[in-house]
């Protein structure tokens, strides 16, 4: 597996930009990032289903948000993740309305339940399987699109070349650091990521703590 300071080393030579961003980050973390952002989240899930309803709820909002819904979610059940019995044993608008979920996100955490307890989604053999391929398996179930499975390939899989293009955070940095009129479309995300390859993964990495920084200051 190629190291950190070698897909680091690519990544600065190959875009300018994100090397400012690279440096800006190691000067605020005190060193290179060698795990993901999340890493010292106590409520990050290491279970294949318990990442993709973290992932659920994080879906098109920051990931301060999404640590307090998914909290939230953790409280209702006990100060753990609900297993696919328990979310579809709930009332949907109870579940919703006491962990701050949006309608669709409470479909689609029925729908991942559903999907698991059917066997018609093999969560233990999707490590097994290419990106494209475990893209098209998670996007089977109602609300899991390419963002979500993105994550999942990303924190969960630890895939090194994965570019969560459509992420609303990544597609603010590169309109703030690349100097866009406006906030890029994901097609124009991968354009610019394209020098990345194959380490975009860790391009992201680096987008998502460089954003998280700049909002907390």
């Amino acid at each position: 597996m190629t190291s950190i300071t070698t897909a680091e080393a690519h990544l600065r030579g190959a875009d300018p930009v994100l090397g400012a961003i690279i440096d800006q980050v190691v000067q605020a973390t005190g060193g290179p990032l060698t795990t993901a952002p999340d890493v010292e989240d106590p409520d990050l899930p290491n279970d294949h289903y318990g990442v993709l309803v973290r992932a659920i709820v994080s879906q098109n909002i920051s990931t301060i948000a999404s640590r307090a819904i998914y909290q939230r979610l953790h409280e209702r059940f006990g100060g753990r993740p609900p297993s696919p019995e328990e979310i579809l044993a709930t009332d949907p608008d109870e579940l919703r309305l006491s962990a701050g979920l949006s309608h669709a996100k409470t479909v689609s955490l029925r729908s991942l339940a559903e999907h698991v307890l059917a066997g018609e989604l093999e969560l233990d053999r999707l490590h097994l399987l290419p990106d494209e391929e475990v893209t098209a398996q998670l996007s089977a179930v109602k609300g899991i699109g390419t963002w979500t499975a993105h994550i999942y390939l990303i924190f969960h899989l630890n895939r090194p070349d994965v570019l969560a293009s459509g992420d609303l955070e990544i597609r603010r940095a590169v309109e703030r650091e690349y100097a866009l009129p406006s906030i890029p479309r994901p097609a124009d995300v991968e354009r610019i990521a394209e020098p990345w390859r194959p380490y975009r993964t860790l391009a992201c990495l680096y987008l998502w703590r460089w954003w998280e920084n700049l909002a907390v200051r």
